[in-house]
């Protein structure tokens, strides 16, 4: 369960770069939070399938079989149970680094996802994205996995459209 897991990230611009940062607030330990964004047997129930081999420059693949998106990327942060950063991107593509942070809350596990992105790109819809994916790792979490929650999608893109 979460708090609030409707709230939309705080959007900044620095130059040409984009970045968000989305928070929830997950009824759950740092461990199973940390296991469901690493396991590629429960990573598959919210993202994709995929391999993130958990170590500095360790592979980051991911393979959206349904859109005919690869993620080819390396992991550039990485503390157990606390940090995991990879870029979402291909080879070639300019850098957009996804870095989760797990903290220890008295209820569960602060989890915070910061994207970033060059800003000339559709970045609304890339936290709309995001957005619905962690729908999907709450419903994860709770043992029930969804389809990806498309209305989520729209209905976030046009307020982060707002934002950007």
């Amino acid at each position: 369960m979460t708090v609030d897991n409707e709230s939309l990230g705080m959007i900044s611009k620095d130059g040409d770069r984009a970045k968000a940062v989305l928070r929830r607030t997950l009824e759950h330990s740092i461990e199973d939070v940390w296991s469901v964004l690493t396991d590629p047997a429960k990573f598959v129930d919210w993202l994709a399938p995929g391999e993130i081999e958990l170590y500095i420059d360790g592979k980051a693949r991911l393979d959206f079989v349904d859109s005919g998106i690869v993620i080819d990327s390396r992991v550039s942060q990485f503390v157990e149970n606390q940090v995991l950063e990879y870029s979402w991107s291909g080879p070639g593509e300019p850098l957009r680094p996804i870095t989760w942070e797990l903290k220890q809350q008295e209820a569960g596990t602060l989890l915070t996802l910061t994207l970033e992105s060059p800003a000339d790109e559709d970045f609304a819809r890339s936290c709309a994205g995001w957005e619905a994916h962690l729908m999907m790792l709450i419903a994860a979490l709770e043992g029930v996995p969804i389809k990806f929650p498309f209305e989520r999608f729209q209905i976030t893109r046009d307020l982060y459209n707002e934002l950007c």
